[in-house]
This record gives C-alpha cells, sequence and structure tokens, in this order.
C-alpha cells in the first residue's frame, strides 16, 4: 500500500493523486511519517498550486497528517515552500480551504525552527486581516459567513509565533491589539475565543511599554479587561489580571485610578481566592499595587499589618467573598489608599 500511495503522488495525474493524498490521511502515523522519508511531500505542496479545489483539499489534508505529531515533519513542510503557498490560499474565496490553511499555519507555526520563516513571510498581517474580517462581519449581523475556528485558530498561531521575543513588536505593529480587545469585547467572556485572545493578548503586553500604552489607549480597553477578570473562564481570568498587573507594574501613577474607576475590586478579590493559582499570585501583588503608590514598597507597619488583614479577611471566607467581608476588604484598601 505504501509504495503504491507514494508511486500515484509522483504520477503528476490529477484522479490518481487526489487518490493517493486520500490514502495517506487514513494510513497510521507510523506509516505516514516513514513515507515522508520517502520524498512524498514535494509532490503534495505541488497540488496545492493546481487551482484544483479537490486536489487541494486531499493535499492540505495530507500535509496535516504529516506534520501532526512530527517536528521533523514539520520543518521539512516548510522547507518544502509551502508558506508563500498557503499565503495565497489565504486569499481564495473559499472558507473552507481557508480554515484548513490556518489549521496547517497552526500546526507548522508550533514548531520552533519555523517561526521566523513563517513571521517573515507576511502571514501575521494576513491572519489579523482574517480576524478584522470576522470584525466586519459581526458587525453585519453575519458572523455565521466565516467560521469562528478560523478566529480561534488564527489567533493560536500568532500565539505561537508570539512565544518567540524576536517576533512579538512584528505582532504588535501589525494592528492585533485593536482587533484581539474588540473580539473580547463581543465575544462571550468564557468562550474559547476570548481565552485565547486574552493570551495573545498578555503575551504583547508583557512585551514593550509600548504595547501597554497602545492597549490602555484603546477606548475602552481597560473595562473590556476588568469584565474577563469578572466574567472570564479561569484562564481568561488569569492573562486578565496579567494584563492588569503588567499595566500597574508599569506605571501605578498612571494607570493605578484607571483601573479603580473600572470597578476591578469585587473581581479582583474573588480572584484571590478562587482563581488559578497564577492568578491568586497576581490578583494579591495587584491589590497591593491598588494602595497608595506614593507608599508603595514602603517598610511602614502599620500599612503593612492593614494589608496582612485584607489578605486574611480573603483567606476567612473561603472559597467564596462574602458580601459583607468585600465591604470590609474594600474599606481597608480605601484606608490604605488616604
Amino acid at each position: 500500500m505504501e509504495d503504491l500511495v507514494v508511486e500515484n503522488l509522483f504520477s503528476g495525474d490529477r484522479e490518481v493523486q487526489i487518490q493517493a493524498a486520500t490514502e495517506l490521511s487514513k494510513l497510521s502515523s507510523k506509516q505516514r511519517h516513514r513515507m515522508a522519508e520517502r520524498g512524498i511531500i514535494s509532490p503534495l505542496v505541488s497540488m496545492l498550486q493546481s487551482q484544483d479545489y479537490e486536489a487541494i483539499e486531499a493535499s492540505l489534508l495530507a500535509l496535516l497528517g504529516l506534520a501532526f505529531g512530527s517536528e521533523r515533519n514539520k520543518i521539512r513542510i516548510v522547507k518544502a515552500g509551502v508558506i508563500p503557498v498557503l499565503l495565497d490560499l489565504l486569499q481564495c474565496q473559499s472558507e473552507e480551504l481557508i480554515e484548513l490553511t490556518i489549521a496547517a499555519m497552526l500546526i507548522l507555526s508550533s514548531c520552533t525552527a519555523n517561526k521566523l520563516a513563517i513571521a517573515s513571510s507576511g502571514a501575521i498581517q494576513l491572519l489579523v486581516e482574517i480576524l478584522n474580517l470576522n470584525l466586519v462581519n459581526a458587525d453585519a449581523n453575519d458572523i455565521s459567513s466565516f467560521s469562528m475556528q478560523a478566529s480561534i485558530d488564527a489567533i493560536a498561531t500568532l500565539q505561537n509565533l508570539s512565544t518567540c521575543h524576536q517576533i512579538i513588536p512584528s505582532i504588535a505593529s501589525s494592528g492585533v491589539i485593536y482587533s484581539l480587545l474588540q473580539l473580547i469585547h463581543r465575544s462571550e467572556k468564557s468562550s474559547e475565543l476570548t481565552e485565547k485572545a486574552m493570551a495573545l493578548l498578555e503575551n504583547i503586553v508583557s512585551s514593550s511599554e509600548n504595547s501597554i500604552q497602545e492597549t490602555a489607549g484603546t477606548g475602552g480597553a481597560i473595562r473590556i479587561i476588568v469584565e474577563a477578570v469578572e466574567e472570564g473562564s479561569p484562564q481568561c481570568k488569569e492573562h486578565a489580571v496579567g494584563i492588569l498587573l503588567h499595566m500597574c507594574q508599569s506605571c501605578r501613577d498612571k494607570y493605578r485610578g484607571l483601573i479603580l474607576r473600572e470597578g476591578v475590586m469585587p473581581g479582583l478579590l474573588q480572584l484571590s481566592v478562587d482563581g488559578t493559582w497564577r492568578a491568586k499570585s497576581m490578583a494579591r501583588e495587584l491589590l497591593l499595587l491598588l494602595r497608595d503608590c506614593s507608599n508603595y514598597g514602603s517598610t511602614s507597619k502599620s500599612k503593612h499589618g492593614l494589608m496582612e488583614q485584607i489578605m486574611q479577611a480573603i483567606d476567612a471566607d473561603g472559597e467564596k467573598v462574602t458580601g459583607m467581608t468585600l465591604r470590609l476588604v474594600e474599606e481597608m484598601i480605601t484606608k490604605l489608599s488616604t
């Protein structure tokens, strides 16, 4: 079977190649990886340039199968020249092919060796344009005309690329910050889309002062992030409080009042009790930063003692902060700020 599939992929006959690519997708992972050693990636990439929908779909599915679980194959596929071809497909008129293409970009971008090649190809801007298209469709009440999964995978691809520090400036300058904030604002705060968007935004914000300023300077941004602290999934809340913490650490004088003004305290206090381990730690650090800026870092025993009371009040309430405890803690915070 393997010999026949390899032979048919190199045959040059359209129908035979499509059948071979389809058969390849059905083979075991071990068989697929063994066949990659025989040079089948090259004809599959050539099929992507055929202008034939069926051939392109079969080839994309076969390449996805080869890439899945194999860093070596991911590198081979990129070295075979697939990225420019995928970028062309991202601009085609078929939603199904766009979805498959983004899925391929997502898998290939998970390989460290591929990140710079993908980022330097112009892929970042195209992925941001896809996110913006989703926003336009949402404005037109026609979000179903473009797959939500495509947006999720586009954000996840950018997130993969953002783990390489050399690439983050290119992502930050692509206009994606505004797109992410709008998607977060318009989506369910507990959704997968919001969670991934918030994770990418935290990566960007943590990279530079300019990214913090651009995020905070976008209309309604802090309010959107505070809403995520209150309503998001556990991971979304973690990323949201991380963003607020980066802002406050960057310039307490500038951002402390803006954050408090959006009513962050209830969500932040609750998060310090029942958030993820990282979220609890960041929420408590942010609570400290939200006190009087002029006294931050002070060794004043009275200030330190009052903050200890706050933490004890939070801990004493167990898994749920009651309304009375919340009011008492907010009063303590107010005292710290005077």
